[in-house]
């Protein structure tokens, strides 16, 4: 039998047919392990996780098959409990496969620390608007004699403060100023020491014309 003729027998043909069905079975036994290993066509919609603490992020991402990761601390807001999420990507209410990783930004502990500016010996009108502009809060106004109205000391929570420390923004900064008094001071007594000349009466000036 000649090798033409044995490709038109009935074994030949049979073992066709097996090989090419067995090709169709796996090919099908390929793309239903990768459907189910990819989550095909399956998506998660992320939750909102803004102002959960760690833990309850951990127990509510663990329950829906998806992980997290801290990015880093954003700029503390008051309206966010310390340490609880302030952003998320992706967005609430984005879709995503199983095991996607959401990440996270925390809120810190409080705001963070800016050094003092030097205002001493400016005058209250200036040294104000410098300490407002760096995030501080302008607290009690003292008075202490001198002969300027510039800033002479300045205090936090009654301790005395130096620029350059490092505070909290939002830090409540007390001013002691001067008062000026001792600027009328020496001028009362310029004026006691030169007083000024009495006008002449009428009786002398007309003695004059005569």
């Amino acid at each position: 039998m000649t090798f033409f003729q044995f490709l038109f027998t009935k074994t030949f043909l049979k073992q066709v047919i097996i090989a090419f069905l067995a090709i169709i079975v796996i090919a099908f036994l390929i793309l239903w392990w990768l459907r189910a290993s990819t989550n095909h066509n399956e998506r998660i919609e992320v939750p909102n996780l803004a102002k959960m603490t760690l833990d309850k992020v951990a127990e509510k991402l663990e329950d829906m098959d998806l992980r997290y990761e801290i990015l880093d601390s954003a700029n503390y807001n008051p309206d966010f409990p310390k340490f609880s999420v302030i952003e998320q990507i992706p967005k609430a209410g984005k879709f995503v496969k199983e095991d996607r990783k959401i990440y996270l930004n925390l809120n810190p502990s409080g705001y963070r620390k800016i050094e003092v500016p030097d205002v001493l010996g400016r005058t209250r009108r200036q040294a104000e608007p410098t300490l407002l502009a760096m995030g501080f809060e302008i607290g009690k106004i003292s008075y202490r004699p001198h002969i300027s109205d510039n800033v002479l000391e300045l205090r936090y929570k009654g301790e005395k403060l130096e620029p350059g420390t490092p505070l909290q923004k939002t830090s409540v900064i007390d001013l002691i100023v001067g008062d000026q008094s001792l600027n009328r001071i020496q001028s009362e007594e310029n004026y006691d020491e030169n007083p000024q000349q009495e006008p002449a009466t009428l009786d002398e000036e007309s003695n004059d014309e005569f």
